[in-house]
């Protein structure tokens, strides 16, 4: 008999399991993802980060330059140095923090690319860096308009709370720091809690091709139910790469220190001292850029697959996933992407446990027989018995040996017992038993009567029963 197994694990395509996944898996496949196609992933985002950052240091480096030179013409202390200086510094100032949030906005494009190099990874497809670009370029502009978005509303509470704590400080400096500090305080959940919230904003405008409103709103509903563990993931990603960057910085810096202190002990300027605390420091900037593009990498591979995640437990995505992995495996050509397939599908109560007595119990106990006085012969209320079959009658048990009823149709049983081989002897006393014939009087085995037992001839035992030309002992005549 073929014993059929109760479980077995779901098919594994791509990177992950294709059925709702753990908190281990999201963590730790987050980064076998680098590993998939590290030359698009962590590639692209070094290219991308080091143009940004580039560019916004030699912005702003001309910025500078462009608007403090105003004060070599204007005598030191007057009043117009000093307008000019503050202008030249708030100039400064917004210049860099203007070309920072552009350099952000490209870092979203970074996590658009991993996103759904992540996504077909998933079911084990590995794209070029063309092909992905052509599925984000269509949408990068929304990306770019989404991650402002953040940007200004980020600033804008900045600095309205910035303005009250002026405004309270120029009435009570005491009221003004202790607002500071609530702020700061209150601000840390709030920022964490809004993130996680608005997680999967950017992964479900690129996979989804949605509206920023639309993409806000379903990151809102997917994340529901899964906070936490979402929170848990990017907390832990973070704290890793912190601790990574902390490593790296901390010896250069001791190194950058050591060096100028070694060259120049007496604390006089050296032009050898200064290059070698320029090359520590650049040397320190530069593996710290590169653990902060991994890092975008890493979080952008946990952003995927907890949407992916989310999809599966609130929308079923795992059976599009595995429904279309099986069409292309079996050659099908042209399949549509199974991300933009039951979009906002209800399924969240498939994995949920049933409260207790939500089934009914069983209509007759294990291993009980019905009665006939029961619906349809036996069968419990609703059950329709197959054609043909009788109820049996009214009192009736099945015979010694018959397995009890368990929910199965009963098969014909005999009503009579078989009629014994031999009617007992009537005028035997009854403290007797009847004893048939052939027992009563041994034989040999031709059938004639041991003389020695007083027998009759009588008929051979159906047990010392012999073939013709054979013996009864087995042996051969």
């Amino acid at each position: 008999m073929t014993a059929y197994p109760h479980w077995t694990p779901a098919s594994r395509p791509g990177i992950v399991p294709l059925h709702p996944l753990s908190f281990g898996t999201i963590l730790g496949r987050s980064f076998v993802a680098l590993r998939q196609n590290p030359r698009v992933l962590l590639g692209f985002a070094l290219v991308v980060q080091v143009v940004a950052y580039l560019v916004v240091i030699a912005a702003v480096a001309a910025v500078t330059v462009a608007a403090f030179s105003r004060l070599d013409t204007l005598r030191p202390g007057s009043d117009e140095f000093e307008t000019v200086l503050a202008g030249s510094t708030a100039l400064v100032i917004v210049t860099g923090l203007i070309l920072g949030l552009a350099a952000g906005a490209l870092t979203v494009i970074v996590q658009g690319v991993v996103v759904v190099e992540v996504a077909r990874a998933v079911v084990a497809e590995k794209r070029t860096l063309g092909e992905i670009w052509r599925a984000v370029k269509p949408i990068a502009w929304r990306l770019i308009g989404y991650s402002l978005l953040l940007s200004a509303v980020a600033v804008a509470g900045i600095a309205i709370a910035v303005g009250v704590v002026v405004v309270l400080a120029t009435v009570a400096l005491p009221v003004a720091i202790v607002f500071g500090i609530l702020f700061v305080l209150a601000a840390i959940p709030l920022v964490w809690w809004l993130m996680i919230k608005l997680l999967l904003a950017p992964a479900i405008i690129i996979m989804e091709r949605a509206t920023i409103r639309s993409a806000i709103v379903r990151s809102w509903t997917l994340v529901r139910g899964r906070f936490w563990s979402s929170l848990g993931v990017i907390l832990l990603i973070s704290m890793i790469f912190g601790a990574l960057g902390q490593v790296i910085s901390i010896p250069f810096s001791l190194l950058a220190t050591g060096i100028t202190t070694v060259i120049t002990p007496t604390g006089e300027v050296d032009t050898t001292a200064i290059i070698g605390f320029i090359v520590a420091t650049f040397a320190s900037y530069a593996l710290l850029f590169v653990v902060q593009a991994v890092a975008v990498v890493v979080q952008s591979s946990a952003t995927a697959l907890i949407y992916v995640d989310c999809r599966m437990r609130r929308e079923g995505l795992d059976l599009d996933l595995l429904a279309y992995v099986d069409r292309r495996d079996a050659g099908a050509t042209g399949l549509p992407d199974p991300y933009t397939q039951n979009i906002g599908r209800d399924m969240s109560g498939r994995f949920a446990t049933p409260p207790p007595g939500a089934y009914p119990p069983a209509a007759y106990p294990q291993g009980a027989y019905p009665q006939s006085a029961s619906p349809q012969g036996g069968y419990p209320p609703g059950a329709q018995p197959p054609a043909g079959y009788a109820p049996p009658p009214t009192g009736y048990a099945p015979p010694a040996g018959v397995p009890p009823y368990s929910g199965q149709p009963p098969q014909p049983y005999a009503h009579a017992a078989p009629a014994p081989a031999y009617a007992p002897d009537p005028s035997a006393p009854p403290s007797s038993p009847a004893t048939p014939p052939h027992a009563a009087a041994p034989h040999t085995p031709e059938g004639e009567p041991d003389s020695a037992a007083g027998g009759s001839p009588t008929a051979p035992s159906p047990t010392s029963w012999t073939a013709p030309g054979g013996r009864a002992d087995g042996g051969t005549p």
